[in-house]
């Protein structure tokens, strides 16, 4: 059954998002183009086979509230989370469109750092901006300011394929570096909490990681952890290659001032938005020298396995208490956080 009305957790990236998304594409008959990655994989973007090429493709809108936040701001985060999206699908990153959507009477000094921030992190990342659009809505029309970027890039490759449907029994799932980091900063935030370690979000780049762990192999599926957080991404795995995962709760890498603020603000940190790291699901025989290879880069030296991947019980994800017993990680609902990207 239908919902009679749009609700904010349809755009949260959790089970809600799912019944929006059912909505949107319901009657969308062309999905993709020849045999590359399309709407039908639900993935970080979708790739188009140009001769021996596949072009790289992926759009975002970004509505992130406060505009500038602890570690970050509305154009860095535009800028680096389409940069990731193509990136984790195994992509290089070439340029990026961006459409800027500003309200009435918003400060011209405000906008000018936005934007200084947008060509300064293209810039460092080495991608072109190559097109854009700017629009003024009425006052009272639209909160402050919305960015809408889509990035280009390329897989050279012809035998790197990474979906999220390849992971098989037996390959290993690690993860970037510490997880709700950029959400929980932005709830301090908000609720004007400050503990003894600073609560910074996350947002950046992942281009040299996942370069990182290309250059090794043994990688068969990459994901961003943004809306719905690490338990959203390790879901859309399971669901998308019919396996559970077995984690363990020790494993996963979470800042002790993270876990404190979620414990004062009841959020579950597995849930909450990551802006600068990655899922990644390896084979075995990879997994250890990735995972070493990874902690050198500048942003993964809280790196780490946190479990595998088996053939039972597919479609879930376990993970092993502190206490030995098993729990099982659901897909959110929504995000809890909301317009936290």
């Amino acid at each position: 059954m239908l919902p009679e009305f749009v609700e904010i957790a349809h755009g949260a990236g959790g089970k809600k998002m799912d019944e929006m998304l059912e909505i949107v594409m319901k009657n969308i008959k062309l999905r993709k183009v020849g045999d590359g990655i399309g709407l039908d994989e639900k993935d970080d973007g979708a790739t188009i086979p140009i001769g021996k090429n596949r072009i790289v493709t992926s759009i975002d809108g970004h509505t992130v509230h406060p505009i500038f936040f602890p570690g970050g701001d509305l154009g860095e985060l535009a800028i680096t989370g389409t940069i990731n999206d193509v990136c984790v699908m195994g992509g290089k990153p070439l340029a990026i469109l961006s459409s800027i959507i500003v309200e009435e009477g918003f400060p011209i000094k405000d906008l000018q750092k936005i934007v200084d921030s947008i060509a300064a992190t293209a810039e460092k990342n080495n991608v072109a901006i190559v097109a854009g659009d700017t629009k003024v809505m009425p006052r009272g029309t639209l909160d402050q300011m919305i960015v809408v970027t889509a990035g280009i890039g390329i897989i050279e490759s012809d035998d790197l394929d990474i979906r999220d449907s390849k992971l098989q029994p037996g390959d290993k799932i690690l993860i970037s570096g510490t997880v709700g980091d950029h959400g929980i900063a932005l709830m301090a935030g908000r609720e004007g909490i400050s503990f003894e370690t600073e609560l910074v979000s996350d947002v950046t780049s992942v281009q040299d990681i996942v370069e990182t762990a290309l250059a090794i192999g043994g990688v068969v599926s990459m994901k961003d952890p943004t809306r719905g957080g690490l338990a959203s991404a390790l879901n859309e795995f399971a669901e998308k290659s019919n396996v559970s995962l077995w984690l363990e709760d020790e494993k996963i890498p979470i800042d002790p001032a993270v876990n404190a603020a979620s414990e004062m603000l009841g959020l579950e940190p597995l849930g909450v938005t990551c802006e600068g790291r990655v899922l990644f699901g390896i084979k075995a025989d990879k997994a250890e020298a990735v995972l070493e290879a990874i902690k050198k880069t500048p942003n993964g030296a809280k790196a780490a396995i946190i479990g595998e991947v088996k053939a039972d019980r597919p479609g879930f994800v376990f993970s092993k208490t502190i206490v030995g017993g098993h729990r099982i990680i659901e897909k959110p609902i929504g995000e809890q956080i909301p317009r936290v990207c």
